[in-house]
């Protein structure tokens, strides 16, 4: 007997791509319910040849269900995913809203799917770019533990939904063709252009992206003593996040050493061509589950040899949202 699997937020860009994911994996479902607020209700969605009708998302939507897969934004879930949980159903929950609630587990399966066991009807996925970082910095923890962990964030447009990825391919028209640039899901020009991402900066100066990371990466490595700061830029790339990681290890470690380690790890694959200088971009994440991984380099900067910088490049939509999610899904299975 399949699994009774609802959306909410089903026609988003990580909606979509939680259908085609389930469809990909043939994930073992028998039921799908499409959820959506106001403004989707009634819209027709195609899944493995059958239509659907998108249904308003309440309180009431989850009785019968499984799974309820959350990309709705961090208010709905709020509101929406206790009564999922009360239900009966596991929330799998793509907003920032339980992240850091010490009940909830924080799960990056490459990372820590133990902590899957210990959810009470909520589990939460990280934040983007934190599942990017992760997946290849923590094989590199386990083997040598981090001491201090500097990331520089290259975020696309996917990273601020589907209306912001429609609105990049129109400003890159509107510049070329020398018109006013609209700015309405992005909050500045992007198209030929990048600005610090578009989070609330806090009183540190820090914004909330860079907060995140640094959080929750502790709590998904159940270890607080890493030093973590990071700096998060939104550039005019359609999708795929890239980032810059500087690392400090307790002992020595040489880039041969990381990238053997990286080659075997799980969601990880290496473009290390320093001869064609031929390393990750976000075409080649664009799409794939993997995150690239290249620029496998020592820091000279960092005595004994222990410090190491990598450069990666992940799909935010994908391996960031909704592959991250399923993958939970299949875990709890």
């Amino acid at each position: 007997m399949g699994v009774k699997v609802a959306i909410a937020g089903v026609t988003g860009a990580v909606g979509q791509e939680f259908l085609r994911i389930l469809e990909q994996r043939n994930f073992p479902m028998d039921k799908l319910v499409c959820l959506a607020s106001e403004r989707s209700v009634g819209k027709k969605i195609t899944f493995k040849g059958n239509e659907y009708t998108v249904e308003l998302l309440t309180a009431n939507s989850f009785k019968g269900i499984d799974i309820a897969l959350f990309s709705a934004g961090g208010q709905r879930s709020k509101d929406f995913a206790p009564a999922a949980a009360k239900a009966g159903a596991v929330v799998i929950d793509n907003s920032s809203a339980f992240r850091m609630d010490p009940q909830v587990p924080l799960v990056v399966p490459e990372v820590n799917p133990e902590m899957i066991g210990q959810h009470k009807g909520i589990i939460a996925n990280p934040n983007c770019s934190t599942i990017i970082a992760n997946v290849p910095v923590w094989p590199l923890h386990k083997a040598n533990p981090i001491k201090r962990m500097i990331v520089s964030t290259y975020q696309a447009a996917s990273g601020a939904g589907q209306s912001a990825m429609l609105e990049l391919i129109e400003q890159a028209k509107e510049v070329l063709a020398g018109k006013p640039v609209t700015c309405k899901a992005l909050k500045y020009q992007l198209a030929f252009n990048l600005y610090c991402h578009d989070s609330k900066i806090g009183p540190d100066g820090y914004n909330e992206e860079e907060v995140k990371m640094a959080k929750e990466t502790r709590k998904i490595f159940n270890c607080q003593s890493i030093a973590i700061t990071a700096t998060c830029v939104r550039v005019s790339v359609l999708r795929a996040h890239s980032e810059s990681i500087n690392l400090e290890f307790t002992d020595p470690i040489t880039p041969t050493q990381v990238k053997d380690l990286l080659s075997t790890a799980p969601g990880v694959s290496i473009i290390d061509d320093r001869e064609k200088n031929r390393f990750p971009m976000p075409i080649d994440a664009t799409g794939n589950d993997d995150v690239y991984v290249g620029r496998i380099r020592q820091d000279e900067s960092i005595p004994d040899n222990r410090g190491i910088n990598i450069w990666v490049s992940g799909d935010q939509i994908r391996k960031g949202a909704a592959l991250n999610a399923i993958q939970i899904a299949e875990k709890l299975l």
